[in-house]
């Protein structure tokens, strides 16, 4: 059985103060809670500070909302993977939907950023998902199928498994609309078939799928109780320490 799987992207939110609290009520909170693997994604100024305070060895692990492909030189404001490192960061999420729509990165640079951060061990988030227009118009399983394919474009099967997929329906990040458990689990069994035939059936079942947009306790046990849901990237409820924490023990509940 895969082992589910709850990360929180705080985006460009908190501060210092609130983003060592938020993190170290979340460890509290879910303190002894094994059976789910679970980790925070704070802005690139904080993770030092935020890393410094989930030290002690608990369950919760450190991420980034994003990396740079090269090791070092000339690229002003980007972050490399050694520096993430330097810091005690464990995951890192590329291809996010605000990366590709808003910032207009491409397939090609994700699928660079997606290698470098495994190249440098490094567990990377890589994240799909359609635009609303793109659903409206029956483009979904083309969209997210032709970004699963370009995002792990030159990943053996052993590397493959390393990383998450995130499926994330544009149309429901931010925006209080969520997928259906349905439309949910329709897109990820697509994903996971898609998997099957890239690589095989062994290394598709093997890797993780999590489904981002507008997740919060409300929907929890719905949305992890589908098939091929294996876990959630959070947005607005990450940013809480009763309702992220909430959302990993209703996850806990549902594994145990």
């Amino acid at each position: 059985m895969r082992k589910p799987f709850i990360a929180a992207n705080w985006k460009m939110n908190t501060d210092m103060a609130s983003a060592v609290e938020l993190a170290g009520g979340v460890a509290k909170e879910i303190a002894g809670i094994e059976n789910v693997k679970t980790a925070v994604c704070p802005p690139f100024v904080y993770l030092q500070k935020v890393a410094e305070n989930l030290s002690h060895g608990g369950n919760l692990h450190l991420g980034a909302q994003d990396v740079y492909f090269e090791g070092n030189g000339a690229f002003t404001g980007e972050i490399s993977c050694e520096m993430l490192k330097d810091v005690c960061v464990e995951y890192v999420i590329t291809g996010h939907s605000e990366r590709r729509h808003v910032i207009g990165e491409t397939d090609e640079l994700i699928n660079k950023k997606t290698r470098a951060a495994l190249d440098a061990k490094l567990l990377p988030i890589l994240c799909i998902g359609e635009l609303l227009e793109e659903r409206e118009a029956g483009k979904t399983n083309a969209v997210v199928a032709n970004q699963v394919k370009k995002g792990l474009a030159g990943f053996s099967a052993a590397e493959a498994v390393e990383i998450t997929l995130a499926y994330e329906p544009v149309w429901a990040i931010g925006t209080g609309k969520t997928a259906t458990s349905e439309q949910a689990q329709e897109v990820h069994a697509m994903i996971r078939s898609l998997l099957a035939e890239m690589y095989d059936q062994a290394t598709a079942e093997a890797i993780i799928i999590q489904y981002g947009g507008s997740a919060k306790p409300a929907n929890t046990e719905e949305l992890m109780s589908c098939p091929d849901v294996d876990g959630l990237l959070v947005g607005g409820a990450g940013l809480k320490v009763e309702s992220f924490s909430e959302m990993i023990k209703i996850t806990s509940k549902l594994y145990s």
